[in-house]
């Protein structure tokens, strides 16, 4: 474990340090895990997490990072978070897709940038970049210019990141300073604004319109998970008797084997879940920006009458016009609207967990289908690989998965069942995040199971942090769906562009993933036939260590975006 106090480090003497008292204030603030890669710059910063009681993770690539520390404040309770250090220019713009994700999904997390040291910026310093490089990635970002000003400005930051809307946030500190003892300007404590409540009047306006409704819907997105208002959103839909839809990060915010739960608006949802939303006479939309990634750009019909609560002012208006619009937390306005409910009789039977079940039992039949006309064929569809998973996985696990093809058959056949044990990027929708976040996840939930769900392509994209897994003997299991292909694309550029099947494929020079990661030191098994899949799963969580279980699927297969709208 990196985060150990070593031999050299316990015996010398400590001569405190802007460093030091930098990782007491983290510290402080609860943050006690740090990913990243040390460099030289970096160096006075590691030395000091090292004698404290802080857990340094070293990862292989600097995108891991970010997503390292996005995974574990995705599955932890909300406000908690972890930081991450990485030397100045190639390690701060490799960092970049992870906040760039982190900003979308409004995670909390730190960015720690150690930067050209004062006196030499502004002469093209080693791996010197201009500061404001950053600024479109993140909620903050904030350039230390003295040394006495590295604790507070610290302070500020976490406090910013933990303010809603969440999100991450970069401090750049010269190297020079870390090293510096010189006395940290006094700060106090910084506590995190409230979130902003709703207005009385449109709580009102959105809670009558809701009782009248006859068939209302709900559909929820990741403000839910971060404002941690699952519990009252359940309550809620069940005073309604309203179906809920979530969004790519709203999965699990309603546990998925609820009789209300219909299933996950994306790319991959079904034709009967679209009819669900657009056949409604009231909707709820809380904790969504209603972005183009989980519309189809915005070609997603929601009923006509529109409560839409969001905490991104400019966020109402885009794609679609409520009848009633509030900018406040999901949370609070879910409990003030059901408060005003509890005023008012219920009238209808609206008749939800029929018309949820009915979205459920299509899809279930379009997922049985597939696995039927594939049977006996060899390799096999991801669908029947992602049951055996899911059935073989115990409920409490940790999913994590990565974009792609495999994410949108895992947001539609395989359910989630907490808002805190389900991880997928939103609408920046990157590649390469399953393994490093379910690193996170794994830190932030020692006693939980977790498993990383990815494609080949997805996990080409990380294939380094199989290393990280073993060097910090993290117990993950990795279920890496491998059909030699970015089959969504090569199926998107043969139906619609005329290419030859498999045109992004790689049938020639096939990959063996396990073999690959039996090479980083992570035990490994290959997998072509759906019935060893259980048996496979239950030894890789009866190991105490890292485990990647390579499932050999169909590139030919339909994509989800194309299967379940037939």
């Amino acid at each position: 474990m990196t985060g150990d106090r070593s031999p050299d480090a316990a015996s010398s003497p400590e001569t405190p340090t802007v460093a030091s008292a930098l990782v007491d204030r983290l510290l402080a603030d609860g943050i006690d895990t740090v990913f990243g890669i040390p460099g030289k710059q970096t160096l006075p910063l590691n030395r000091a997490l090292e004698r404290r009681d802080a857990r340094f993770v070293v990862a292989r690539h600097e995108t891991a990072v970010t997503h390292q520390a996005w995974g574990y404040a995705e599955t932890r309770p909300p406000g908690e978070m972890a930081a991450t250090v990485v030397v100045p220019g190639p390690g701060d713009m490799n960092a970049m897709n992870g906040l760039k994700n982190a900003r979308n999904d409004a995670v909390p997390l730190l960015h720690l940038a150690v930067e050209t040291e004062h006196d030499v910026r502004g002469g093209d310093g080693i791996h010197e970049t201009p500061p404001e490089t950053y600024d479109t990635v993140v909620k903050e970002n904030v350039l230390v210019e003295t040394a006495q000003g590295v604790v507070p400005a610290v302070a500020r930051a976490i406090r910013t990141a933990r303010e809603h809307p969440q999100g991450p946030v970069r401090v750049g500190i010269p190297k020079d300073f870390l090293a510096a003892s010189v006395p940290q300007a006094a700060v106090g404590d910084l506590p995190v604004p409230e979130p902003d409540r709703p207005d009385p009047d449109a709580v009102i306006d959105a809670a009558d319109r809701l009782a009248a409704a006859v068939n209302p819907v709900i559909l929820a997105g990741g403000g839910v998970r971060r404002s941690g208002a699952s519990t009252p959103l359940v309550a809620l839909a069940e005073r309604l008797d309203a179906p809920v839809v979530t969004t790519y990060k709203g999965k699990g915010t309603i546990p998925e084997d609820h009789p209300l739960s219909a299933g996950v608006l994306c790319g991959g949802a079904s034709t009967e879940l679209t009819e669900l939303l657009a056949s409604a006479d009231v909707g709820l939309v809380v904790g969504s920006d209603l972005d183009a990634v989980a519309t189809r750009h915005f070609s997603v019909s929601l009923p006509d009458e529109l409560v839409h609560v969001t905490l991104g002012v400019d966020d109402i208006g885009v794609g679609y016009d409520p009848t009633v619009g509030i900018v406040a937390d999901a949370g609070a306005t879910i409990t003030a609207i059901a408060d005003r409910l509890s005023e008012t009789p219920s009238v209808h039977d609206a008749n939800g967990t029929e018309r949820a079940r009915s979205v459920r039992a299509a899809d279930r039949e379009r997922f049985d289908r597939l696995i039927e006309e594939a049977r006996g064929n060899d390799p096999m569809p991801s669908v029947g690989a992602l049951r055996a998973i899911r059935e073989a996985l115990p409920r409490e696990t940790i999913l994590t998965a990565d974009a792609g093809g495999s994410r949108l058959w895992t947001l539609v056949s395989v359910p989630a069942f907490g808002p805190d044990r389900y991880v997928n990027p939103g609408s920046w929708a990157t590649m390469g995040t399953a393994l490093p976040s379910a690193i996170g996840a794994k830190l932030a939930n020692p006693d939980a199971p977790v498993a990383a769900i990815v494609g080949d392509g997805g996990l080409l994209m990380c294939v380094h942090e199989l290393h990280t897994l073993a060097a910090e003997d993290v117990d993950v299991t990795v279920l890496a769906l491998n059909n030699d292909d970015y089959a969504i694309i090569s199926d998107e550029a043969s139906r619609s562009y005329g290419f030859r099947d498999g045109r992004y494929g790689w049938p020639d020079v096939r990959l063996d993933l396990s073999a690959i990661a039996e090479g980083m030191g992570v035990d490994a098994r290959r997998i072509a036939d759906a019935d060893a899949i259980p048996a496979a799963v239950a030894d890789a969580l009866a190991d105490d260590g890292p485990t990647l279980i390579e499932v050999v699927t169909d590139p030919a297969e339909p994509q989800a975006s194309e299967w379940m709208r037939r």
